[in-house]
């Protein structure tokens, strides 16, 4: 089987990321603005492939004042380097319902390469609207300072205000037109 294109449905994905705040809690926000590629070969998955690109500007933590901090020279420079890309290097099957997916991730102009533990959650043969569709959780973890987002502020009491270490979690759901070959394969 050749490889089939998968459009990214935008109202159920999303590209969400969480990161330590003051030793306590953790902060969590998202990416409004992304797209993508998503190409599987069903019989073969190592030959699929994955790229992603995210607008930095449409970060949102549900606080402007962080927001506009994240967008600026301290963290994300996101008028030098408007973009955050990722683009898959290989794809391999660890079980029947997980992947791995290694690639290149590229922020602030940094590039490295990361893996993605990628679950599979399921298909539909054929939605009400005559299309297939399946849907992933991809879930890494990147230490900031790897891509030069090193900004950060000592406490009083010790520890730092924003950990180094992020998780980076990822929802999405795709489709592709149903055909009669196609509907009657069981999964992606």
């Amino acid at each position: 089987m050749a490889l089939v294109q998968w459009n990214f449905d935008q109202a159920h994905s999303a590209v969400e990321f969480s990161v330590r705040h003051m030793l306590v809690s953790k902060v969590r926000g998202r990416f409004t603005k992304w797209s993508g590629k998503l190409e599987l070969d069903e019989k073969d998955i190592s030959r699929s492939k994955l790229e992603v690109e995210i607008d930095v500007a449409s970060i949102d933590t549900h606080e402007p004042q962080r927001d506009a901090h994240l967008r600026s020279g301290d963290f994300f420079e996101a008028e030098k380097h408007p973009k955050i890309t990722f683009k898959s290097k290989s794809v391999t099957e660890r079980d029947k319902d997980n992947l791995v997916v290694r690639g290149d991730l590229s922020i602030r102009g940094v590039t490295r390469e990361v893996e993605l533990k990628v679950e599979r959650n399921g298909l539909v043969a054929k939605d009400p609207w005559g299309m297939r569709r399946a849907g992933f959780t991809a879930e890494t973890t990147i230490d900031r300072k790897d891509f030069g987002v090193s900004w950060n502020q000592t406490l009083d009491q010790g520890g730092l205000a924003v950990a180094d270490k992020v998780s980076i979690h990822i929802e999405i759901e795709a489709t592709t037109p149903a055909t009669d070959a196609t509907s009657a394969q069981a999964t992606p």
